[in-house]
């Protein structure tokens, strides 16, 4: 996680001039490492790849990059679904804890993205000796119980000078979101669980770790209830790079254009908006869903004390607009 330097008065509620705001923003280091991420897989794979495996010929397709997660076809007509994290190496040496912790919880959410529930996690960990990993297992731990999804193994290797982890989880979706098909005219839903407060000075809502265990695992199937009643069409979780960042990447997979209005995003009051626009939530995501869906939508997050705002539209031209009363501006 990368620490943000953006701040606004804190008698200014509306935060600076929209262009202003726009520009700070679209520079935000966490937004331009998602305006990039894509070059990674399309100059050297492209949008897709062939699935094919020897041992189950039923389970072939084509499996789209850029996703939260990998779906894999399992010829049942469901879909595997795999992700992995890798953190920060300055991240895990700062907050060792807290590091595995997130390094669980934001896995959970991209299977949670995708319509999936999640099944097990697996770590890698590069550490001095076994004392040195110590917070770090205890943070994944503590992460695992609270939200009941087990690790099962991965890989340790000792006599290495930095601690370095990364995580990848399994799940399944029977009914699958992406973020390829968002559709031109639906409108754009944010889900954010509000109820935490910043992680020091990074960009990070903390809503989980003060959660009980029955809050957190009572969240973990409101995705895959969207996908499985098709009140959505695609869907992303908030990460790195926050609202706007995620929405640039969901804009790219499915080749249209958005606009936000700013007022309409759900935050919290004592929060600038600069900063909550790049801010990663523990608990949030990105849903482009028909207007008839809405209602239904946002009264289930709401049921469990988590806001659902509609907070724009998807549209056909290229381009990310934001406004804030009659000012409009192009934000990406």
């Amino acid at each position: 996680m990368n620490r943000s330097t953006l701040s606004s008065p804190p008698d200014d509620p509306d935060g600076p001039p929209l262009q202003e705001l726009a520009e700070r923003v679209r520079a935000h280091p966490n937004v331009q490492d998602k305006l990039d991420i894509h070059r990674a897989y399309e100059d050297p794979v492209g949008r897709s790849v062939s699935f094919e495996h020897p041992f189950f010929p039923d389970a072939t397709g084509e499996v789209r990059i850029g996703d939260d997660c990998a779906a894999l076809p399992n010829g049942h007509g469901d879909h595997l679904l795999l992700a992995a994290e890798g953190l920060l190496p300055e991240f895990v040496q700062e907050h060792p804890w807290f590091a595995g912790y997130s390094a669980v919880m934001v896995n959970l959410s991209d299977i949670c993205a995708m319509g999936g529930r999640p099944l097990a996690v697996a770590d890698t960990l590069w550490i001095r000796d076994r004392a040195d990993g110590e917070e770090v297992w205890a943070g994944m731990q503590a992460a695992a119980e609270a939200y009941g999804v087990p690790v099962v193994g991965g890989h340790t290797s000792y006599r290495c000078d930095d601690r370095h982890l990364g995580v990848s989880v399994m799940g399944q979706a029977q009914h699958l979101l992406t973020s390829y098909d968002a559709q031109p005219g639906e409108v754009l839903l944010m889900a954010v669980d509000l109820d935490g407060s910043y992680f020091q000075e990074y960009p990070f809502w903390n809503a989980s770790t003060d959660a009980s265990a029955e809050r957190l695992q009572s969240l973990l199937p409101l995705m895959s209830t969207v996908a499985a009643d098709e009140r959505a069409s695609a869907a992303k979780d908030v990460s790195m790079g926050g609202l706007v960042g995620t929405l640039a990447m969901l804009l790219h997979t499915s080749d249209v254009g958005a606009e936000i209005q700013l007022e309409n995003i759900p935050k919290p009051p004592e929060v600038a908006w600069e900063k909550w626009l790049v801010s990663f939530p523990s608990y949030s995501f990105l849903i482009a869903t028909k207007s008839e869906h809405v209602a239904s939508v946002q009264s289930l997050f709401q049921e469990y004390d988590v806001a659902c705002e509609s907070v724009g539209k998807v549209r056909e031209e290229d381009g990310f607009w934001m406004t804030r009363g009659e000012d409009r501006v192009q934000l990406l």
